[in-house]
C-alpha cells in the first residue's frame, strides 16, 4: 500500500518531501564549504616551538565532541536503516537520502575539526559553527511538525529526530564553548594557547594521552611504530619518555599526598584509592559497557534465527501511522529485520570491543602508576635503612628484590583485574537472568553447574600457586648447585668429580620435576575445567529441557543459549583468579609495610655535630663515645678519638676488634648509645670550606680511583672493605657522578695503576662491569704497595686531604702522620709512631716483628704487573664476543647475502619453524603424535556436538510446524528424544574426556622437552672442554639454566596449547561457516590478507617490545640490590640524589616499554576484534542474502555462534604467537650449547688395563711436550722436556705467562697436547680414560673452592673413605681441633664458597682433601698465592711432612717457597730456561732463579 498526501495545499512546511529536503541544505553547505579547505589545506598557525602538530589538542569540548560525534553517526545509520526499510513500502527516497548526506556531513565534520584543531587555525570552526545552528533549526522544524501532526515517540522516526535536535544543539553548545573560551572571532584580542609541556619535548613518544578520542580507541598513533619495526629494530630510543603524568616521580608525589591527607588513621588503600581511584572507576565503566553490550550477541543471534525465511512485510495497520505520506515505523518493526540485526550486531561487536580494550588499557596504565609510586616509595625506605637493618638481618637482598620484582608487581597486576571484581558478578547475574528467559527452569539447572564447578576452579588456582612457589624452590637450589658445579668447574674436572655433582644436580631437578609434573596436572586440569564447563552445562541443560520442558526447543533458542552459557564461563574462571590476587595483594601491601623504619640515619642514629675547632686543626673528633649495631650490647666502647685535618690517620688492630666499625660510626652508621662525634665544616650544607676527607677500610680496592677523583673539598669520599662497584662502565665507576675530567681522569687512572687492566678489557673503560663481575676483585701485592705509593701518599697527601686508612699491612706505618690502634672494641693507642714507640714500647715491638714477617715482594719487571691473571676471563670473554659477531654474521650470510629491505622484513618476520620442531622433537614424537591427533579429534567431536545439536533442535521445529495431532506430536517428540538425546549426550561425554586428554598431552609432552633439553644441556656443560669455560661467561652459560629452563619448563606449554587450541577453533569456526553459507568464502580472502598483515608486523613489533621490557627491567632491580650493597659508601658521597633520580629514570624506562607492549597488544586486539566483527556480519548477510534463502535455520544459528567465537580468539591466536616466537629464543640458545664438543673422555686404553694402584711410583716423564688451549691458538708450551724421580720434591717458577700453570693443566690431559707426551709410572696419559687419570692425581689450586653442603662432603665427596681416614686428614691439616669444635663435627655445614672460613682455612681443607685421595703425585698451583704468612708455614710444613714419600709438584708463585726442593724448573715463554736444583741455580748469579730470590727477600 501506497500512502497520498506528498502536497499539501496548506504550505510548504506541512509537504513532507520538502521538509525532508531542507534538511539537506546544512549538510550540502558543509560539504561545499569544507572540501575546498581540506583539499587545498592551510599552513599552520601554530606556535613556532617544534612540536607534535598531529597530536596537539587545542580546543576545549574535544573528547565531548567527538563522543557526541560518534553519537551522531549512529544515529544516522539508524535513520538511513528506518528510511530504507519504510521506503520499501512507499517508495520515496527523501526518506533516507538527508540522513545518508547527514552522515557524511558528520563524517566530514570531524575529519574537518582534527585537521583545523592540529594546524591550529580556529577561525575556520565558524563553518562549523553555521552548520550546527542551521541543522538545529531544520530538524527543530522538522520536529516540530511531527508533533503537530501527533507523531510520538511510539514512531521511531520521531526518536531518531529528537535525538538529532539533541545532538545538534549539543555540539552547537560546544562551538560556542570553543568561542568562549579561545575568543578566536567576535572578540578583539584572541587567546594564545601554548603547546602543553610533554608535546614541547620531543622525548615523549607515548601519545596515547594527546592523541583524539578514535585514535586513542584504535591506537592508530602506534601504527609508524609497528609498521615501522621492519625495517628496523625498535630501540629505547624510539619508544623515547614517558609523559610527566606517567612518571614514577609524578606518582609518587600523589600517593605521598593522598596518604598524608589522611589526619587520623591513615590507610594505604583509602590512598591508592585517592591517588587513582578515577581512572579505576573509568576503567570500570567501560567494563560494565562492554559486558553488558557482550549479551547483544546472543540476543541478535535469538532475532536474525527466528526471523529467518519468514515473511516480514508489513500488511495490517499501516493506513493507522501514515503521515505526510509516508509510513513510519516503530522500533519493534525495525527490529523485525534481519538484515538490521545483523548490522547492529556487527556494531555492538565493534562498541563492545572498544570498550573492552579501553578499559584494559585504564587499568594497565593505573597499575604501572602505581608501580611506580610504590616502587619510588620502597626505594626511599631503602635509602634510609640504617646498616644495622642490612648487617641484623633484617632486611636482605632477597628481601628487597622480591619487593621490587614480585610484590609490586602483585598489586600491579591486582590493579589490572580490579574492575573484573564488580563487573562480573553483575555480567553472570544478566546472563542467568537471559538464560532463564530463553529456557525456563532448565537454564537454571545449566548454570547451577558451572556455578557449583568455580570453587573448583578455585581450589585449582589455589594448588597452582602453592606448586609453583614449591617449584620455585627447588628451582634456586638447583640452580645454586649449578653455579657452584661453573664456579668450581676447573677443580671437579681435576679431581673427576663432575659426574658426582652432575648426579646431585639431575637429582634436585628431578625433585623440580616432580614438582613440575603436579604443576603441569594442575594447569591441565584448569584448561579442562575450563574447555568442559561449557559442554557439562549445555548437555545438562538442554537433556533437562528435552525432558522436563512442555516447550520443544528450537535453533534459535538453542543457539542463543550456547553463545550465553560461552559468555558465563569467563566470568567464573576469571573470578577465581581475580580473588587469589586480590589475597595476593593485600599480603603484598603488607609486605611493603615490614620495611624496617629506621630514623634517618644522617642525625638520629649518631648525635654528630657542627663545630670550629680552635686549638687544633683537626676534621673529626668522638668523644666518649659507645656504639652499637642494634643489639643493648655496645660494638665500641670508651672511644676518645680525634681526626686531624689534612693529614693521613691510619687505623690498625687485630681481626675484628673494631676498626672498620669506628670508621663507620663517625660517618654516623652505627646507633650510639651515649658520646657524640663532631666534624669540622665538612657537611656541604651545612659548613662552609673545608676539606675532603678519604675514609679507605682494609684492603685498597678498585673503588679508590672513585675516591681520588673526588674534586670537592667539602665532601666526604669512602671505600669500603668489602669491594663495591655499580652496574655500569669502568668510566662511571671512576668518575661516580661527577663532570668528566680528561686530565684528572688519566692521572688517577695511572695513581691507581689500572691502565693494563682497562687495556685487557674488551671495550676499555668503556666496558660494562658490576657487582656480579668485578675483574678487578683479587688485585695483588704490587696494585697495594702503587696505590699507596701514588695514590695516597702522592696523589692525595700533596693536596692536602685528610685521608683515614683501615688496614692491616703494618709495613705501611712508617707514611702515617697519626695512628689509632684498636683492641676488643676499645682504642688501645692514639698517636704518631714515634710517640707509640716511646709510650708503648711492647706494642711497637710486637709491630716491628709482624712487620718483618709480612710479605715484601714487588716484582722489579713491569711486565708481570702489566699482565694480570684475574683478567683472562675478561679477555677471553672479548674473544667470545668476536666469535659471537663471527657466527652471526656467518648465519645472516647463509639466510641471505643481500642486506635489503624485503630481506630483512622477511628475517625479523620469519617463524623459527625450525627451532620449534626441536623443541617438539625433544618432547618425543609419541607425545607429539599424541598432541596433534587428541587435538584435531577433540576439536572434531566438538564441532560434532554443536552439529547434532542443530539437525536436532532443526527437527523438532520441523515436526512442530508439520503436525497438528497432539498426540502425534508428542510420540514424534519422545521417538525425537530417543534418536538425538543419547548421541548428544554420548558427543559431550567423549568431548569432555578429550578435553582433558589433550590438555594432559600438551603439558606432558612440555614435561618431557623441558626434562630433555635440561639433562642434555647439563651433560654437554659439565663434560664440556676447560677451553669453552675460558671463552664463554659464567653469566651466560648460568642464564641458560635459569631464566631460558624456566621459559622451557613453565612457559612454553602453556603457550602452546593455547596457541593450538586457538588457531583450531578459529579454523573450525571459519570452516563451519563456510560449510553453512559458502558464499562466505568470497569474503574470507580480503579479510586473511588483513590478517596476515596484521600478525606479521605485530610479531616484529610485539618481539622487540618484549625484549626492550625484559632489558630494562633487570637494570631497574640491579640498581636496588646494588643500593642496598653500597648504602654506606652512597651516604658517605652524600649522593642519594643522584642514586634517587637514576631509580627513577630506570623505573620509568622499564613503565615505558612496558606501556608500549601494552598499546602494541591492544593495537592488536582492537584491529582483530574489529576484523572479527566484519566476520561475524558477513556470515550474517551471507545467511541473509545468500542465494539460497531459505537455509536450515539450525545451521544459520551454529555458523552465527562460530563466528562469535572467531572474535574472541582471533587475537589470541596472533597474540601466542608472537609469545612463542620469543620464547623459543630460550630452546634455539639451550640447542645452540648443546652443539658444544665434549672431552673425549674415552681413551685407547681400557681401565681394567690400569693397575689399581697406578701411579704407584710418581715418576713422570716428559718427552717433546706441545701444547696449546685450542687448535686455534698458538702454543702454549713447546718442546719441553723434563725427568722427575718418583717422591722428588719439584719447584716451577717463572713470570706470569711462561707455561708453569699450563704444564700443571698437561698432567690431567686439560689441554690439547697435540705433540710429544707425559708419561707417568710408564704409562701415557693421553692414552688413559680421562675419568681414571685425574682420579688418580691430586691438586691444590690457588683459589680454595669449597662447596655448600657438609665438610665430609667437601673432603669426600665420593664417600670411599672412612671416618678415621678424614680425621687423620684433618689433623694433618691442623684443622682436627677447629671442626671438632663446630657443631656436627665431619658433618658441620659448609656455605655457599665456604664463606664461613676465613680464606686460609679453606686453602687448609683444600690441602687435607688432598690428602685424602692418598695418590701418589701431589701438583700445588700457587697454593700459597691467596694466604697469609702464618697458613703458609702451615701449608709448606704439612706437604714436607705428610707428602714426604710422594712426588709433589709446586707451581711457585712466592719463590722462597721452593728453595727447600729437590729440583727447580725456571719457564719463560714456554720452554725451559734453567733445570736444576736450587742450591746450583743459587750460585749462578746471573739465573733467573737467583734474580727471583733477591727480589722475593
Amino acid at each position: 500500500m501506497v500512502c497520498d498526501g506528498h502536497l499539501r495545499p496548506d504550505g510548504v512546511l506541512n509537504n513532507g518531501c520538502f521538509v525532508d529536503a531542507l534538511n539537506l541544505v546544512p549538510h550540502v553547505f558543509l560539504l561545499f564549504i569544507t572540501f575546498p579547505i581540506l583539499f587545498i589545506g592551510w599552513g599552520s598557525q601554530s606556535s613556532k616551538v617544534q612540536i607534535h602538530h598531529n597530536t596537539w589538542l587545542h580546543f576545549p569540548g574535544h573528547n565531548m565532541r567527538w563522543i557526541l560525534t560518534f553519537s551522531l553517526l549512529f544515529v544516522h545509520v539508524c535513520e538511513i536503516a528506518e528510511g530504507i526499510v519504510s521506503n520499501g513500502w512507499t517508495n520515496h527516497l527523501h526518506l533516507f537520502m538527508p540522513a545518508f548526506m547527514g552522515f557524511i556531513a558528520a563524517t566530514t565534520s570531524v575529519i574537518y575539526y582534527h585537521n583545523i584543531e592540529t594546524s591550529n587555525f580556529p577561525k575556520l570552526l565558524l563553518a562549523l559553527f553555521i552548520y550546527w545552528v542551521l541543522a538545529f533549526i531544520t530538524k527543530s522544524i522538522k520536529l516540530w511538525k511531527y508533533a503537530e501532526y501527533k507523531v510520538g515517540i511510539q514512531h521511531l522516526r520521531f526518536c531518531i529526530t529528537a535525538l538529532l535536535v539533541i545532538l545538534y544543539g549539543l555540539l552547537m553548545a560546544v562551538e560556542i564553548n570553543v568561542i568562549r573560551v579561545r575568543k578566536y572571532v567576535f572578540f578583539t584580542n584572541p587567546q594564545k594557547v601554548k603547546p602543553p609541556e610533554d608535546l614541547q619535548d620531543l622525548g615523549v613518544r607515548f601519545l596515547q594521552p594527546f592523541v583524539n578520542l578514535l585514535s586513542k580507541a584504535t591506537y592508530w598513533w602506534m601504527n609508524p611504530l609497528i609498521m615501522g619495526a621492519h625495517k628496523r629494530p625498535i630501540e629505547l630510543k624510539k619508544i623515547g619518555k614517558l609523559p610527566i603524568a606517567m612518571r614514577a616521580l609524578t606518582n609518587y608525589l600523589n600517593l605521598k599526598d593522598a596518604y598524608e591527607e589522611q589526619r587520623k588513621a591513615p590507610s594505604i588503600w583509602k590512598s591508592i584509592y585517592r591517588a587513582f581511584g578515577r581512572p579505576i572507576l573509568l576503567s570500570s565503566t567501560f567494563r560494565y559497557l562492554a559486558d553488558l553490550l557482550g549479551f547483544a550477541g546472543p540476543l541478535c543471534i535469538l532475532g536474525i534465527v527466528k526471523r529467518l525465511g519468514k515473511d516480514e512485510s508489513m500488511t495490517e495497520q499501516q493506513d493507522k501511522a501514515c503521515f505526510f505520506g509516508v509510513y513510519f515505523l516503530s522500533s519493534h518493526e525495525l527490529l523485525q529485520k534481519t538484515t538490521v540485526l545483523a548490522v547492529l550486531l556487527f556494531l555492538a561487536l565493534v562498541l563492545q570491543r572498544t570498550f573492552l580494550q579501553a578499559s584494559y588499557y585504564v587499568t594497565i596504565e593505573t597499575g604501572i602508576n602505581l608501580r611506580g609510586a610504590l616502587l619510588a616509595m620502597i626505594y626511599n625506605k631503602i635509602l634510609r635503612l640504617s646498616t644495622s637493618n642490612m648487617s641484623m638481618g633484617e632486611m636482605t637482598l632477597g628481601q628487597i628484590n622480591n619487593l621490587v620484582a614480585i610484590e609490586t608487581n602483585q598489586l600491579m597486576w591486582f590493579l589490572f583485574l580490579c574492575p573484573n571484581l564488580w563487573a562480573m558478578p553483575v555480567q553472570i547475574i544478566m546472563g542467568v537472568i537471559l538464560l532463564y528467559y530463553l529456557l525456563g527452569p532448565s537454564a537454571m539447572i545449566g548454570a547451577s553447574v558451572i556455578v557449583l564447578l568455580a570453587p573448583v576452579q578455585y581450589f585449582i588456582a589455589t594448588k597452582l600457586a602453592d606448586t609453583q612457589k614449591s617449584t620455585l624452590d627447588y628451582s634456586t637450589d638447583r640452580l645454586k648447585k649449578t653455579t657452584e658445579i661453573l664456579k668450581g668447574i676447573k677443580l671437579l674436572k681435576l679431581y673427576a668429580w663432575e659426574n658426582i655433582f652432575c648426579n646431585s644436580v639431575e637429582e634436585t631437578r628431578t625433585k623440580e620435576l616432580t614438582s613440575l609434573r603436579t604443576f603441569a596436572l594442575y594447569t591441565s586440569m584448569s584448561i579442562f575445567m575450563n574447555a568442559a564447563i561449557p559442554i557439562a552445562a549445555v548437555l545438562v541443560t538442554f537433556v533437562t529441557h528435552a525432558y522436563n520442558s512442555d516447550a520443544r526447543l528450537n535453533p534459535a533458542e538453542a543457539f542463543a543459549s550456547l553463545a550465553l552459557f560461552h559468555i558465563l564461563v569467563t566470568p567464573l574462571f576469571l573470578l577465581s583468579t581475580v580473588v587469589r590476587f586480590a589475597v595476593k595483594a593485600l599480603v603484598s601491601l603488607a609486605s611493603l609495610f615490614l620495611v624496617p623504619r629506621s630514623a634517618n640515619w644522617e642525625w638520629l642514629c649518631v648525635r654528630l655535630c657542627i663545630t670550629s675547632f680552635t686549638l687544633l686543626p683537626l676534621l673529626s673528633q668522638v668523644s666518649n663515645g659507645f656504639f652499637t649495631w642494634g643489639s643493648n650490647l655496645s660494638t665500641l666502647s670508651d672511644i676518645n678519638i680525634r681526626i686531624p685535618t689534612g693529614q693521613l690517620t691510619m687505623i690498625v688492630g687485630q681481626v675484628g676488634c673494631g676498626k672498620s666499625s669506628l670508621l663507620l660510626a663517625m660517618l654516623g652508621e652505627m646507633q650510639t648509645i651515649s658520646g657524640r662525634v663532631c666534624w669540622s665544616n665538612f657537611f656541604p650544607s651545612l659548613a662552609g670550606d673545608g676539606p675532603s676527607d678519604y675514609c679507605l677500610s682494609e684492603a685498597l680496592v678498585f673503588i679508590c680511583p672513585a675516591l681520588l677523583w673526588l674534586k670537592n673539598r667539602n665532601s666526604v669520599a669512602y671505600a669500603a672493605q668489602k669491594s663495591w662497584l655499580l652496574n655500569a662502565t669502568v668510566e662511571d665507576n671512576i668518575t661516580f657522578g661527577s663532570p668528566f675530567n680528561k686530565q684528572r681522569y688519566k692521572a688517577v687512572i695511572d695513581a691507581c695503576s689500572l691502565q693494563p687492566d682497562i687495556d685487557l678489557l674488551p671495550f676499555g673503560d668503556q666496558t660494562e662491569i658490576g657487582e656480579r663481575d668485578d675483574p678487578f676483585s683479587a688485585l695483588d701485592i704490587h696494585l697495594s704497595d702503587h696505590l699507596m705509593q701514588e695514590g695516597i701518599l702522592k696523589f692525595l697527601q700533596d693536596d692536602k686531604r685528610t685521608v683515614v686508612l683501615v688496614t692491616h699491612k703494618l709495613q705501611y706505618l712508617i707514611h702515617a702522620d697519626w695512628i689509632i690502634a684498636m683492641k676488643d672494641g676499645s682504642v688501645l693507642r692514639e698517636g704518631t709512631l714515634k710517640d707509640i714507640q716511646n709510650n708503648d714500647v711492647e706494642l711497637y715491638e710486637h709491630w716491628k716483628t709482624l712487620m718483618n714477617r709480612q710479605d715484601q715482594e714487588l716484582e722489579k719487571d713491569s711486565q708481570t704487573a702489566l699482565e694480570r691473571k684475574t683478567l683472562r676471563r675478561a679477555f677471553y670473554s672479548r674473544e667470545a664476543k668476536n666469535q659471537a659477531d663471527d657466527e652471526d654474521a656467518e648465519e645472516e650470510e647463509e639466510e641471505d647475502e643481500e642486506d635489503t629491505f624485503s630481506t630483512t622484513t622477511s628475517r625479523r618476520s620469519k617463524i623459527p619453524w625450525k627451532v620449534c620442531w626441536r623443541y617438539l622433537s625433544s618432547g618425543g614424537f609419541l607425545m607429539v603424535a599424541m598432541m596433534v591427533s587428541s587435538k584435531l579429534l577433540k576439536h572434531s567431536v566438538m564441532v560434532a556436538i554443536d552439529f547434532w545439536l542443530a539437525n536436532w533442535t532443526s527437527s523438532l521445529q520441523n515436526v512442530s510446524s508439520k503436525s497438528s495431532n497432539i498426540t502425534l506430536d508428542e510420540q514424534e517428540s519422545a521417538r525425537h528424544r530417543s534418536y538425538y538425546v543419547p548421541v548428544f549426550s554420548i558427543l559431550c561425554g567423549a568431548g569432555i574426556i578429550l578435553c582433558l586428554i589433550t590438555s594432559l598431552t600438551v603439558e606432558l609432552m612440555g614435561l618431557a622437552a623441558a626434562t630433555n633439553l635440561h639433562h642434555n644441556l647439563l651433560n654437554k656443560i659439565i663434560h664440556a672442554p676447560i677451553r669453552f669455560f675460558d671463552i664463554t661467561p659464567l653469566g651466560q652459560i648460568l642464564n641458560r639454566f635459569s631464566a631460558d629452563t624456566n621459559i622451557i619448563d613453565q612457559h612454553i606449554p602453556p603457550t602452546l596449547e593455547s596457541l593450538t587450541r586457538s588457531t583450531l577453533l578459529c579454523l573450525s569456526a571459519i570452516g563451519v561457516i563456510a560449510y553453512v553459507t559458502p558464499v562466505f568464502l568470497f569474503a574470507l580472502v580480503p579479510l586473511t590478507v588483513a590478517f596476515y598483515f596484521i600478525q606479521k608486523y605485530f610479531r616484529v613489533a610485539s618481539r622487540d617490545l618484549q625484549d626492550l621490557d625484559d632489558s630494562t627491567q633487570l637494570p631497574l632491580l640491579c640498581h636496588f640490590s646494588e643500593t642496598a650493597e653500597g648504602l654506606t659508601t652512597i651516604r658517605a658521597f652524600r649522593h642519594e640524589s643522584r642514586f634517587k633520580q637514576r631509580m627513577l629514570e630506570l623505573t620509568d624506562t622499564n613503565n615505558t616499554a612496558y606501556l608500549f607492549l601494552s598499546a602494541a597488544n591492544r593495537w592488536l586486539e582492537v584491529r582483530t576484534d574489529y576484523l572479527g566483527a566484519v566476520i561475524v556480519l558477513t556470515a550474517a548477510l551471507a545467511a541473509i542474502w545468500g542465494p539460497n534463502y531459505v537455509l536450515d535455520s539450525g545451521l544459520v544459528g551454529l555458523g552465527l555462534t562460530y563466528a562469535l567465537t572467531v572474535t574472541n580468539y582471533l587475537n589470541w591466536v596472533v597474540r601466542n604467537l608472537a609469545d612463542l616466537e620469543v620464547q623459543m629464543a630460550a630452546v634455539k640458545k639451550v640447542n645452540s650449547f648443546l652443539s658444544t664438543e665434549s672431552e673425549n673422555y674415552e681413551g685407547s686404553i681400557d681401565v681394567s688395563q690400569v693397575p689399581e694402584d697406578w701411579p704407584q711410583q710418581g715418576e713422570i716423564k716428559i718427552q717433546d711436550l706441545c701444547v696449546r688451549y685450542d687448535q686455534s691458538l698458538k702454543p702454549v708450551l713447546k718442546h719441553v722436556n723434563a725427568y722427575i724421580k718418583p717422591g722428588q720434591k719439584v719447584g716451577i717458577c717463572g713470570r706470569t705467562g711462561s707455561g708453569k700453570s699450563s704444564l700443571s693443566l698437561a698432567f690431567f690431559n686439560m689441554v690439547d697436547i697435540f705433540e710429544g707426551k707425559i708419561i707417568i709410572d710408564g704409562i701415557d696419559i693421553c692414552k688413559l680414560p680421562l675419568q681414571t687419570l685425574r682420579s688418580r692425581l691430586s691438586i691444590i689450586l690457588q683459589d680454595p673452592i669449597l662447596f655448600s653442603g657438609s665438610i665430609r662432603f667437601n673432603l669426600d665427596p665420593e664417600r670411599k673413605c672412612t671416618d678415621d681416614g678424614l680425621w687423620e686428614a684433618l689433623e694433618i691439616a691442623q684443622l682436627k681441633n677447629m671442626v671438632k669444635a663446630l657443631p656436627g663435627g665431619l658433618d658441620a655445614v659448609v656455605t655457599e664458597g665456604g664463606e664461613n672460613f676465613s680464606v686460609g682455612q679453606r686453602q687448609l681443607f683444600c690441602l687435607a682433601r688432598a690428602f685424602v685421595r692418598k695418590s701418589s703425585i701431589l701438583i700445588m698451583d700457587e697454593a700459597t698465592a691467596s694466604i697469609d704468612m702464618a697458613t703458609e708455614n702451615i701449608l709448606q710444613k704439612v706437604v714436607m711432612t705428610a707428602f714426604s714419600d710422594r712426588t709433589v709438584v709446586t707451581i711457585a708463585h712466592r719463590v722462597h717457597t721452593i728453595l727447600t726442593a729437590d729440583l727447580v724448573i725456571v719457564m719463560k715463554r714456554g720452554n725451559i730456561l734453567e733445570y736444576d736444583k736450587p742450591e746450583t741455580l743459587l750460585e749462578q748469579e746471573d739465573s733467573m732463579f737467583a734474580s727471583f730470590v733477591r727480589a722475593d727477600m
